[in-house]
């Protein structure tokens, strides 16, 4: 009837940790599984930033590209992969003659291509027996490969309107091109090459060619270029 009343036992004896709050109780076994969570919790936090960063770029800055083909030989080449610069769409730099850009086909904008800049807009481009004439001048591109221009065919000048583009693959031989099918509008340009990464073997920037300058002769030694379609 008057039992004594029976108190919990203390792991410090008759001591309660409140009674001195300079003891400092270890608990290992629950630090730890604090400690997991909140690691765990930082790294989906750190995973859904990366992942959103990189949708951004995807979609904002850059954007890679399978190349499909032999047109832009032998710069790129069959099944390279390449990041392009989405930014010349809003400008960011102009584009120039000798850029490699990728670009939305005007006949069939389910399709990309991927091809040289060779006519600017206000341009006036022809072919003379394979010789490309900007402007009255016979232009050298040190880019394309004699081996792959020997088709020697001749266009009537083309007047390139403003907001569009002229284009040319570098295996002229073998590329569909402005020459076939007309000018790009310049909104349908949604890239500029600059980074090859696969294979890894040919990994690295892809510089802008040095732009095409008036030949110092009637026959140019031309080079050789690659053609990609995305």
């Amino acid at each position: 009837m008057f039992k004594r009343k029976q108190t919990p036992s203390h792991p410090f004896g008759d001591f309660h940790p409140h009674d001195d709050y300079a003891i400092d109780v270890q608990r290992p076994a629950e630090a730890e599984s604090k400690h997991f969570w909140l690691e765990a919790r930082l790294l989906v936090r750190d995973c859904l930033f990366a992942i959103i960063f990189a949708i951004l770029v995807m979609v904002f800055l850059v954007q890679p590209v399978k190349v499909e083909g032999t047109s832009m030989l032998p710069r790129l080449h069959n099944g390279e992969r390449i990041f392009v610069n989405k930014l010349v769409y809003y400008d960011i730099p102009e584009l120039e003659r000798g850029d490699i850009v990728v670009f939305w086909f005007p006949d069939n904008p389910s399709q990309s291509f991927i091809k040289r800049i060779i006519g600017l807009p206000g341009d006036t481009v022809e072919v003379d027996d394979g010789q490309v004439i900007v402007n009255g001048t016979p232009l050298s591109e040190p880019y394309l490969d004699p081996n792959r221009n020997r088709n020697h065919a001749s266009q009537p000048p083309v007047r390139v309107k403003p907001h569009y583009y002229m284009v040319m693959g570098d295996n002229r031989d073998n590329s569909y091109d402005s020459r076939d099918w007309g000018l790009v509008p310049e909104k349908y340009i949604y890239g500029k090459a600059m980074l090859r990464f696969y294979p890894l073997s040919v990994f690295g920037m892809i510089s802008h060619e040095p732009e095409p300058t008036p030949a110092t002769d009637a026959n140019p030694t031309p080079n050789t270029t690659d053609n990609a379609d995305e």
